[in-house]
C-alpha cells in the first residue's frame, strides 16, 4: 500500500460493505482515518469539532457530579474521549450497532482505541440504540431500568436524513418522551446533526423536555475556502415538582 492511503480493514455488513481507511493529508501531513459504508462516508477524523463539542455542550448542562453518562454512536470515538475527560463523569456506555467498529478501538486499529478501551470508566456494547431506547431494559444490560445523567447521541444524519427509516420515531414526540425515560431528573438529551437547525425538530424537542436550545458550531472545510458547520440540539429533562406544605399543617410522618 502506498504511504498516502491504506485499507486498514473491509467487512461485509447486512447493511452494507464497511472499510476502514487511513490517508495522508498533503496538506497537513496528518494521518486521516475514515469509516465508509459502501461509497458513503460515515465519518472522518478530518472534521471532529462537532462531536467533541457533542459532549462538552451536552454535559455542560449539568451541575452535578459523579455523572453516568450513555453515548449512542461510536464511530471514531471523539465524543466518548470528551466525555471521559470531563472530571465529573463516574460512567460511560457508548453503544453501537457495528461490532466491526468497536473491534477495531479494541484492536487499536483506530487512534484513540487505547486509550478507550484503557479507561476503566468506558465500556464499549454492540446494540441498537433505537431499540434499548424502546425497551424498558434500557441501555445497560448489566443493570437493567438503570438511568443515566447524559443521553449523547451521534447516529443519524440529523433528524430527517437517516441512516435507516425505522430510526425516524425516537425524533417524533412519543420518541423522545421513551428516551427522557431512561435519564435521570434534570438528565440531559444532546445530539448531533449534519444540517442547520431545524424548526420542526426544535418545536418537537420542547413538547417533550423541559427546556431546549440548538448550537451551530463552526469549523474549517479542510480546504481554507469557507467554514463548515455543524448543529447541536441539547435538551434539559424537567426535575421533580417541589410540592410547598400548606401553612400551619403538621409535618408528614409518613
Amino acid at each position: 500500500m502506498s504511504v498516502y492511503f491504506e485499507e486498514l480493514d473491509y467487512r461485509p455488513t447486512p447493511i452494507g460493505a464497511l472499510s476502514l481507511r487511513r490517508r495522508r493529508s498533503l496538506s497537513t501531513g496528518v494521518d486521516v482515518y475514515e469509516i465508509k459504508l459502501g461509497d458513503e462516508y460515515l465519518m472522518s477524523s478530518q472534521f471532529t469539532a462537532a462531536e467533541i463539542e457533542l459532549a462538552r455542550l451536552g454535559l455542560a448542562a449539568l451541575t452535578r457530579a459523579d455523572l453516568d453518562v450513555v453515548v449512542g454512536g461510536l464511530g471514531l470515538g471523539y465524543t466518548a474521549q470528551a466525555v471521559l475527560e470531563h472530571s465529573s463523569v463516574r460512567s460511560l456506555v457508548v453503544v453501537d450497532a457495528l461490532p466491526e467498529v468497536i473491534e477495531w478501538h479494541e484492536q487499536g486499529l483506530l487512534p484513540l482505541g487505547k486509550q478507550l478501551t484503557g479507561d476503566p470508566r468506558c465500556r464499549l456494547v454492540h446494540g441498537d440504540f433505537f431499540a434499548m431506547t424502546l425497551s424498558a431494559e434500557g441501555y445497560d444490560l448489566r443493570a437493567p431500568r438503570r438511568r443515566f445523567d447524559a443521553l449523547l447521541v451521534d447516529i443519524d444524519h440529523s433528524p430527517t436524513k437517516l441512516l435507516h427509516p425505522r430510526h425516524a420515531a425516537l425524533y417524533e414526540k412519543e420518541g423522545l418522551a421513551r428516551l427522557a425515560e431512561h435519564l435521570q431528573p434534570g438528565g440531559v438529551f444532546a445530539l448531533w446533526s449534519n444540517d442547520p437547525p431545524d424548526e420542526a425538530f426544535e418545536r418537537t424537542l420542547a413538547s417533550a423536555f423541559a427546556t431546549s436550545s440548538a448550537h451551530v458550531v463552526t469549523f474549517d472545510n479542510a480546504y481554507g475556502d469557507h467554514e463548515a458547520s455543524n448543529t447541536i440540539y441539547v435538551a434539559v429533562k424537567a426535575e421533580p415538582a417541589v410540592r410547598e406544605a400548606t401553612p400551619g399543617a403538621a409535618p408528614s410522618t409518613n
